[in-house]
């Protein structure tokens, strides 16, 4: 990323689900594309947060979301940086995939039930607190973490399948690698400390 940004990463909101994190780790199993599990409660403030970055449920948009949090000349160099590692073709999708990702977790919740709370997150400070809700207790960066925090494991566990059954099991992958990367890269960009890609076999 061609870009400086500093922020004070221990500064932000997840803090009870990082206690969760850190008192139940050793009881978690593995999730389909590397990391562990968090079953428990989610951050839906957090999750209500990236939901109103990107335009709210209705019109729901990644490139939106990430642009409100980290601004344009951010997105445009991290999209750029991907686009030189995976291709325009596989960065498409990803945005695709991900728009998808969010608007589907949002009707399953609301199906259940589920209501969020008011957004209580802007800017940088969501960002950050995205990445740092996706690094395990080594500090890998894991997109299925940060899912099971934001949806809870089970709702997360369901919209992949219907990203399988859309897009393809291949689209699914490259939606959580891609998203891997794109985090790793805002927590270099973060000065976020022990901060780790997670890998994709």
């Amino acid at each position: 990323m061609r870009h400086l940004i500093t922020l004070s990463i221990a500064t932000l909101g997840f803090a009870a689900v990082a206690g969760a994190q850190s008192a139940n780790m050793d009881k978690m199993d593995m999730s389909r594309y590397g990391g562990p599990t968090y079953t428990g409660a989610p951050a839906l403030n957090v999750t209500a947060s990236l939901v109103a970055a990107g335009g709210g449920a209705e019109s729901y948009s990644t490139a939106k979301a990430l642009t409100a949090m980290v601004g344009a000349d951010t997105v445009t160099a991290e999209v750029g940086k991907l686009t030189k590692q995976f291709g325009k073709k596989r960065v498409a999708r990803w945005l695709s995939v991900f728009d998808f990702a969010v608007s589907d977790a949002l009707k399953i919740a609301t199906a259940a039930g589920v209501k969020l709370p008011d957004a209580d997150i802007t800017g940088t400070d969501l960002a950050g607190t995205l990445v740092k809700a996706s690094m395990d207790t080594d500090g890998t960066v894991y997109t299925e973490f940060l899912l099971d925090k934001a949806v809870t494991h089970k709702i997360h566990m369901m919209v992949m399948n219907d990203i399988d059954h859309k897009f393809g099991a291949k689209a699914d992958e490259d939606y959580h690698l891609l998203t891997n990367t794109a985090l790793y890269d805002l927590a270099v960009a973060f000065k976020v400390p022990g901060a780790k890609l997670a890998k994709i076999d």
